[in-house]
């Protein structure tokens, strides 16, 4: 991250990328990937997909970039819709590629998983929790993530980052311990 887009708004931000300042996206981008990654493996339950439909929903805020206006809604939910538009028109070819029903009412089912308020709650509060993962240092942050958001195992964890299974056991312990002293719904509001 530069240091002139460093502490900016989102709003902010857009404004800059739309001037064509280099880097102002990048910030965007780092803020809002937990969340769009959640939204896009909540449409498809499949991570390699969600990680395409998040780059390519990215892609077309990028490529939409002048049409964002701030009196409309949130960088946050711009950014989303595009993820969202993304994984729903990928959904719907697969599905009439493979003969299966892609009908409006069957994909919004599929994609809707949840209550939209529910939801955007929980994108708000994967947000914050984000924030203060990278707030933790790198060690504890790595078998947070690769625990929760990888799934995998205290051994598998250990056997990837070559430790023996107690040094990431207490590397979690500690970084938990530290997350749950955030007041996320503080953090939210």
């Amino acid at each position: 991250m530069d240091v002139a887009t460093s502490g900016r708004s989102d709003k902010e931000l857009m404004l800059l990328v739309q001037q064509g300042v280099a880097g102002a996206f990048e910030p965007i981008f780092v803020r809002h990937r937990v969340g769009a990654m959640s939204l896009a493996f909540r449409i498809c339950h499949n991570r390699a997909q969600a990680e395409d439909y998040v780059q390519e929903g990215f892609i077309s805020a990028w490529r939409g970039r002048a049409r964002y206006d701030p009196e409309r809604g949130a960088v946050r939910s711009w950014v989303l819709m595009h993820v969202r538009s993304r994984a729903i028109d990928a959904l719907r070819h697969e599905r009439s590629r493979n003969g299966q029903n892609c009908s409006d009412e069957s994909i919004a089912e599929l994609a809707s998983g949840m209550d939209t308020a529910v939801g955007t709650i929980r994108l708000d509060a994967q947000q914050a929790l984000h924030l203060e993962l990278t707030k933790l240092p790198v060690e504890q942050r790595r078998v947070i993530e690769l625990a929760f958001w990888g799934d995998r195992t205290h051994n598998e964890i250990a056997a990837m980052l070559c430790l023996p299974a107690g040094t990431v056991k207490g590397r979690m312990r500690l970084g938990l311990k530290k997350l749950r002293r955030v007041d996320i719904e503080r953090a939210v509001a």
